[in-house]
Protein backbone atom coordinates (compact mmCIF):
# COMPACT_ATOMS: atom_id res chain seq x y z
CA UNK A 1 0.00 0.00 0.00
CA UNK A 2 1.31 3.63 -0.95
CA UNK A 3 1.06 5.38 2.16
CA UNK A 4 1.30 8.53 1.22
CA UNK A 5 -0.48 10.46 -2.46
CA UNK A 6 2.92 11.20 -4.14
CA UNK A 7 5.50 8.43 -5.44
CA UNK A 8 8.85 8.46 -6.21
CA UNK A 9 9.24 9.22 -10.34
CA UNK A 10 12.86 10.99 -11.77
CA UNK A 11 10.56 14.18 -12.03
CA UNK A 12 10.85 14.62 -8.34
CA UNK A 13 14.72 14.29 -8.00
CA UNK A 14 15.48 17.46 -7.78
CA UNK A 15 13.00 18.67 -4.74
CA UNK A 16 13.55 14.39 -3.08
CA UNK A 17 17.36 15.49 -3.19
CA UNK A 18 17.16 19.05 -1.65
CA UNK A 19 16.10 16.85 1.52
CA UNK A 20 18.22 13.98 1.32
CA UNK A 21 21.20 15.71 0.63
CA UNK A 22 20.16 18.48 3.69
CA UNK A 23 21.74 16.09 6.40
CA UNK A 24 24.43 14.21 6.91
CA UNK A 25 21.79 11.04 7.31
CA UNK A 26 24.78 8.46 5.81
CA UNK A 27 22.63 5.52 5.28
CA UNK A 28 22.02 4.07 1.90
CA UNK A 29 18.29 3.95 1.52
CA UNK A 30 18.35 7.79 2.13
CA UNK A 31 19.40 8.65 -1.19
CA UNK A 32 17.85 9.46 -4.62
CA UNK A 33 18.96 6.48 -6.44
CA UNK A 34 18.09 3.56 -4.03
CA UNK A 35 14.86 5.02 -3.75
CA UNK A 36 14.18 5.06 -7.68
CA UNK A 37 15.62 1.65 -7.56
CA UNK A 38 13.50 -0.08 -5.31
CA UNK A 39 10.27 2.80 -5.05
CA UNK A 40 7.73 -0.14 -6.56
CA UNK A 41 9.03 -3.37 -4.49
CA UNK A 42 8.99 -1.17 -0.99
CA UNK A 43 6.05 1.17 -2.47
CA UNK A 44 7.45 4.60 -1.34
CA UNK A 45 6.05 7.79 -1.33
CA UNK A 46 6.21 11.03 0.13
CA UNK A 47 4.49 14.37 1.47
CA UNK A 48 5.33 16.97 3.52
CA UNK A 49 4.12 17.33 7.43
CA UNK A 50 4.90 20.69 8.34
CA UNK A 51 8.97 21.89 7.37
CA UNK A 52 9.73 18.04 6.90
CA UNK A 53 9.72 15.57 3.98
CA UNK A 54 7.99 11.98 5.20
CA UNK A 55 9.24 9.25 3.48
CA UNK A 56 6.91 5.63 3.92
CA UNK A 57 7.72 2.39 2.93
CA UNK A 58 6.21 -1.13 2.78
CA UNK A 59 8.41 -3.76 4.27
CA UNK A 60 7.78 -6.12 1.39
CA UNK A 61 11.59 -7.82 1.49
CA UNK A 62 10.66 -9.76 4.70
CA UNK A 63 8.05 -12.75 4.17
CA UNK A 64 5.35 -11.35 6.48
CA UNK A 65 5.23 -8.53 3.75
CA UNK A 66 3.26 -5.07 4.19
CA UNK A 67 4.38 -3.42 7.09
CA UNK A 68 3.94 0.15 6.63
CA UNK A 69 6.65 2.14 8.29
CA UNK A 70 7.76 6.07 7.96
CA UNK A 71 11.94 7.14 7.13
CA UNK A 72 13.10 9.50 10.08
CA UNK A 73 11.62 12.90 8.32
CA UNK A 74 13.83 14.83 6.33
CA UNK A 75 15.20 18.22 6.56
CA UNK A 76 16.03 21.09 4.09
CA UNK A 77 18.04 23.10 6.14
CA UNK A 78 20.61 20.66 7.80
CA UNK A 79 19.05 21.34 11.35
CA UNK A 80 16.04 20.42 12.85
CA UNK A 81 13.78 22.66 15.54
CA UNK A 82 12.83 20.29 18.46
CA UNK A 83 9.44 21.96 18.53
CA UNK A 84 8.72 21.49 14.87
CA UNK A 85 9.89 18.05 14.60
CA UNK A 86 7.40 17.22 17.20
CA UNK A 87 4.32 18.69 15.51
CA UNK A 88 5.53 16.54 12.93
CA UNK A 89 5.80 13.59 14.12
CA UNK A 90 2.58 13.80 15.76
CA UNK A 91 0.63 14.67 12.66
CA UNK A 92 2.18 11.57 11.06
CA UNK A 93 1.27 9.44 13.42
CA UNK A 94 -2.42 10.71 13.31
CA UNK A 95 -2.26 10.31 9.50
CA UNK A 96 -0.86 6.52 10.01
CA UNK A 97 -3.71 5.94 12.25
CA UNK A 98 -6.57 7.51 10.01
CA UNK A 99 -4.97 4.32 7.46
CA UNK A 100 -5.30 2.00 10.43
CA UNK A 101 -1.66 1.92 10.29
CA UNK A 102 1.00 1.80 13.67
CA UNK A 103 3.00 4.32 13.55
CA UNK A 104 6.74 3.31 13.11
CA UNK A 105 10.01 4.80 11.96
CA UNK A 106 12.60 2.74 10.60
CA UNK A 107 16.17 2.93 9.25
CA UNK A 108 16.99 6.06 11.82
CA UNK A 109 20.72 6.15 11.63
CA UNK A 110 22.05 5.64 15.74
CA UNK A 111 23.62 9.86 15.54
CA UNK A 112 19.97 10.93 15.07
CA UNK A 113 18.65 9.85 18.28
CA UNK A 114 19.65 12.56 19.92
CA UNK A 115 17.53 14.50 17.75
CA UNK A 116 14.54 12.73 18.19
CA UNK A 117 14.97 12.79 22.23
CA UNK A 118 15.68 16.51 22.11
CA UNK A 119 12.27 16.58 19.95
CA UNK A 120 10.07 14.57 22.58
CA UNK A 121 11.92 12.98 25.39
CA UNK A 122 11.18 10.02 26.70
CA UNK A 123 8.52 9.86 24.40
CA UNK A 124 10.02 6.63 22.07
CA UNK A 125 11.72 3.57 22.56
CA UNK A 126 14.22 2.40 20.35
CA UNK A 127 15.66 -0.51 18.83
CA UNK A 128 18.81 -1.70 17.32
CA UNK A 129 18.31 -2.95 13.79
CA UNK A 130 21.22 -4.88 13.06
CA UNK A 131 20.16 -6.71 9.99
CA UNK A 132 19.84 -3.22 8.34
CA UNK A 133 23.34 -2.28 9.53
CA UNK A 134 25.13 -0.38 6.73
CA UNK A 135 28.65 -1.43 5.97
CA UNK A 136 31.06 1.17 4.93
CA UNK A 137 34.37 0.50 3.37
CA UNK A 138 37.47 2.49 2.40
CA UNK A 139 37.99 2.88 -1.32
CA UNK A 140 41.95 2.94 -1.15
CA UNK A 141 41.54 -0.53 0.71
CA UNK A 142 39.15 -1.42 -1.79
CA UNK A 143 41.36 -1.15 -4.61
CA UNK A 144 44.75 -1.87 -3.21
CA UNK A 145 43.86 -4.44 -1.48
CA UNK A 146 47.06 -4.48 0.82
CA UNK A 147 48.30 -6.83 3.49
CA UNK A 148 47.28 -10.19 5.69
CA UNK A 149 43.22 -9.53 6.18
CA UNK A 150 42.75 -9.13 1.99
CA UNK A 151 45.08 -12.12 1.59
CA UNK A 152 42.51 -14.36 0.44
CA UNK A 153 40.59 -11.63 -2.15
CA UNK A 154 44.05 -10.59 -3.95
CA UNK A 155 44.55 -14.09 -4.67
CA UNK A 156 41.04 -14.78 -6.25
CA UNK A 157 41.52 -10.91 -8.10
CA UNK A 158 45.18 -12.00 -9.51
CA UNK A 159 43.91 -15.26 -10.31
CA UNK A 160 40.85 -13.77 -12.66
CA UNK A 161 43.74 -10.91 -14.02
CA UNK A 162 45.93 -13.63 -14.74
CA UNK A 163 43.64 -15.81 -16.56
CA UNK A 164 41.01 -13.91 -18.55
CA UNK A 165 41.39 -11.04 -21.05
CA UNK A 166 38.23 -8.38 -20.23
CA UNK A 167 37.11 -4.79 -20.78
CA UNK A 168 35.76 -2.84 -17.80
CA UNK A 169 33.01 0.06 -19.20
CA UNK A 170 30.37 2.24 -18.13
CA UNK A 171 27.58 0.79 -18.51
CA UNK A 172 24.99 2.64 -20.57
CA UNK A 173 21.36 2.74 -22.10
CA UNK A 174 22.13 1.60 -25.25
CA UNK A 175 23.00 -1.49 -23.53
CA UNK A 176 20.04 -2.22 -21.50
CA UNK A 177 18.20 -4.93 -23.37
CA UNK A 178 21.89 -7.21 -22.92
CA UNK A 179 22.10 -5.95 -18.98
CA UNK A 180 18.71 -7.52 -18.53
CA UNK A 181 19.33 -10.35 -20.56
CA UNK A 182 22.47 -11.09 -18.26
CA UNK A 183 20.18 -10.78 -14.87
CA UNK A 184 18.24 -13.06 -15.90
CA UNK A 185 20.49 -15.92 -16.97
CA UNK A 186 21.95 -14.59 -13.11
CA UNK A 187 19.27 -15.32 -11.81
CA UNK A 188 17.88 -18.72 -13.68
CA UNK A 189 21.40 -20.13 -12.18
CA UNK A 190 20.00 -19.55 -9.11
CA UNK A 191 16.99 -22.03 -9.40
CA UNK A 192 15.70 -20.94 -6.35
CA UNK A 193 13.12 -23.28 -4.83
CA UNK A 194 11.99 -21.00 -1.67
CA UNK A 195 8.33 -19.31 -3.47
CA UNK A 196 9.80 -16.23 -1.28
CA UNK A 197 13.22 -16.00 -2.81
CA UNK A 198 11.46 -16.18 -6.53
CA UNK A 199 9.15 -13.45 -6.23
CA UNK A 200 11.67 -11.20 -4.45
CA UNK A 201 13.90 -12.18 -7.94
CA UNK A 202 10.64 -11.18 -10.57
CA UNK A 203 10.13 -8.12 -8.05
CA UNK A 204 14.45 -7.10 -8.85
CA UNK A 205 13.80 -8.03 -12.36
CA UNK A 206 10.90 -5.69 -13.05
CA UNK A 207 13.03 -2.69 -11.05
CA UNK A 208 16.59 -3.32 -12.93
CA UNK A 209 14.49 -3.25 -16.49
CA UNK A 210 13.59 0.75 -15.55
CA UNK A 211 16.97 1.27 -13.92
CA UNK A 212 18.54 0.62 -16.83
CA UNK A 213 16.88 2.68 -19.42
CA UNK A 214 16.92 5.67 -16.89
CA UNK A 215 20.96 5.71 -15.66
CA UNK A 216 21.59 8.85 -16.75
CA UNK A 217 18.24 10.72 -15.29
CA UNK A 218 18.35 9.25 -12.01
CA UNK A 219 22.35 9.61 -11.56
CA UNK A 220 23.58 5.96 -11.63
CA UNK A 221 27.07 5.39 -10.95
CA UNK A 222 27.56 2.28 -13.34
CA UNK A 223 30.00 -0.39 -14.22
CA UNK A 224 30.39 -3.60 -16.40
CA UNK A 225 33.20 -6.72 -17.01
CA UNK A 226 33.20 -7.44 -20.60
CA UNK A 227 34.31 -10.71 -21.24
CA UNK A 228 34.18 -11.62 -24.78
CA UNK A 229 32.58 -8.05 -25.54
CA UNK A 230 29.69 -9.66 -23.61
CA UNK A 231 28.17 -8.58 -19.78
CA UNK A 232 29.55 -10.97 -17.37
CA UNK A 233 29.58 -8.70 -14.17
CA UNK A 234 28.18 -5.30 -13.04
CA UNK A 235 28.05 -2.75 -10.63
CA UNK A 236 25.14 0.17 -9.86
CA UNK A 237 25.39 2.49 -7.51
CA UNK A 238 24.28 6.36 -6.25
CA UNK A 239 25.87 9.36 -4.74
CA UNK A 240 25.19 9.16 -0.86
CA UNK A 241 26.15 12.74 0.70
CA UNK A 242 30.01 14.52 -0.65
CA UNK A 243 32.16 11.60 -0.22
CA UNK A 244 30.60 8.26 -0.03
CA UNK A 245 29.13 6.22 -3.33
CA UNK A 246 26.70 3.33 -2.28
CA UNK A 247 26.70 0.14 -3.93
CA UNK A 248 22.88 -1.35 -4.40
CA UNK A 249 23.37 -4.00 -7.33
CA UNK A 250 26.50 -6.03 -7.70
CA UNK A 251 26.59 -9.39 -9.38
CA UNK A 252 28.90 -11.11 -11.42
CA UNK A 253 28.91 -14.43 -13.08
CA UNK A 254 30.53 -17.15 -10.39
CA UNK A 255 31.74 -19.36 -13.42
CA UNK A 256 34.74 -16.92 -13.34
CA UNK A 257 36.79 -17.51 -10.45
CA UNK A 258 37.53 -13.54 -9.18
CA UNK A 259 34.86 -12.14 -11.16
CA UNK A 260 32.99 -10.42 -7.54
CA UNK A 261 36.62 -9.23 -7.23
CA UNK A 262 37.54 -7.70 -10.48
CA UNK A 263 34.08 -5.85 -10.73
CA UNK A 264 34.44 -4.47 -6.99
CA UNK A 265 37.77 -3.54 -7.65
CA UNK A 266 37.49 -2.01 -11.06
CA UNK A 267 33.93 -0.05 -10.02
CA UNK A 268 36.13 1.62 -6.67
CA UNK A 269 39.12 2.57 -9.47
CA UNK A 270 36.63 4.19 -11.33
CA UNK A 271 34.82 5.92 -9.09
CA UNK A 272 35.30 10.06 -8.99
CA UNK A 273 38.47 11.14 -7.17
CA UNK A 274 36.33 12.79 -4.36
CA UNK A 275 35.14 9.35 -3.32
CA UNK A 276 36.47 7.94 -0.26
CA UNK A 277 34.05 5.38 0.93
CA UNK A 278 31.88 2.83 -0.19
CA UNK A 279 28.99 1.93 1.33
CA UNK A 280 27.97 -1.92 0.58
CA UNK A 281 24.39 -1.64 2.18
CA UNK A 282 23.26 -4.10 4.73
CA UNK A 283 23.18 -7.45 5.15
CA UNK A 284 19.25 -8.39 5.62
CA UNK A 285 20.38 -10.31 8.59
CA UNK A 286 21.39 -13.13 6.07
CA UNK A 287 24.34 -15.31 7.54
CA UNK A 288 26.14 -15.49 4.02
CA UNK A 289 26.02 -12.00 3.01
CA UNK A 290 26.82 -11.07 6.72
CA UNK A 291 30.39 -13.19 6.24
CA UNK A 292 31.19 -11.66 2.75
CA UNK A 293 30.55 -8.24 3.36
CA UNK A 294 32.22 -8.95 6.90
CA UNK A 295 35.04 -10.24 4.55
CA UNK A 296 35.91 -7.02 2.94
CA UNK A 297 36.91 -5.36 6.07
CA UNK A 298 34.72 -2.28 6.70
CA UNK A 299 35.69 0.27 8.43
CA UNK A 300 32.50 1.22 10.06
CA UNK A 301 28.74 0.01 10.23
CA UNK A 302 26.14 2.71 10.16
CA UNK A 303 23.37 1.78 12.86
CA UNK A 304 19.78 1.54 12.37
CA UNK A 305 17.28 1.85 14.53
CA UNK A 306 13.59 1.20 14.61
CA UNK A 307 11.92 3.62 16.78
CA UNK A 308 8.24 3.80 18.16
CA UNK A 309 6.30 5.94 20.42
CA UNK A 310 5.69 4.87 23.96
Amino acid sequence: MYMFENKITVEDRRLLEEYLNGYSYRTSGLCFTSLYMWREINQFSWRMFGDYLCIAAADNLEPEMGMSFMFPPLTRTGCYEPAKLRETVLAAKDYFASKGEEFVMMLVPFHMIEVFERAMPGEFTFEADRPNFDYVYDKTELIELKGKKFHGKKNHLNYFLNHYEYEYAELTEDRAGEAMAFIRAFNERKNLQDAHERELLEMEEHAMKDVFLNLNEVGYITGVILIDGKIQALSIGGRLGKKTVTVHVEKANTEFRGLYQAINNEYCRHLPDNISLVNREEDMGIAGLRKAKLSYQPVKLIEKNIIRLK
